[in-house]
């Protein structure tokens, strides 16, 4: 949305999909997903935002074969100690919703490349999908969106055969 600070506190639905939407990160099996290796490397980067940013806490989400789901929830404390730069005191800034998705794909980009012993190969399209959660009945909404994803893959409009 133009002129939204995406930093300030507040829930965001964020879908980021796989380059060419090839399915690299698992399969489907029934109505439930089975994450190969780089899923679970891309499941646990998601798991690990919160530890590199003490302001960012993860709600629902799902890693499907072609691309990933999940609610980012930034609150109003940035978390951690004060730091010394240059002498003077100075608290850590919020990132944007845009930077920490762009963090999480740089992480999982190396590591990518890094399981496949290549150097530059895509796991992400550019940019991603965003919507910022208005209230509880958008967030149930969402919420339910996320945990029927695997059962409801076949009418995915992300699904390619």
């Amino acid at each position: 949305m133009a002129g939204y600070d995406y930093s300030q506190c507040g829930a965001y639905f964020v879908t980021i999909c796989v380059y060419n939407r090839k399915r690299l990160l698992g399969n489907i099996m029934g109505e439930k997903i089975e994450l190969n290796e780089i899923g679970v490397m891309v499941k646990h980067a998601w798991e690990c935002l919160p530890q590199h940013y003490p302001y960012v806490s993860i709600g629902e989400f799902v890693v499907m074969p072609n691309h990933f789901h999940g609610i980012l929830l930034i609150a109003d404390d940035l978390g951690g100690s004060e730091t010394i730069l240059g002498g003077s005191r100075t608290a850590p800034t919020r990132k944007s919703v845009g930077r920490l998705v762009g963090m999480f794909k740089t992480v999982t980009s190396k590591r990518f490349n890094e399981m496949r012993y290549s150097s530059g190969e895509k796991i992400w399209q550019r940019n991603f999908y965003e919507h910022i959660i208005r209230d509880d009945d958008d967030y149930m909404r969402i919420l339910w969106y996320i945990q029927a994803n695997p059962s409801n893959w076949r009418n995915d409009k992300l699904w390619t055969i």
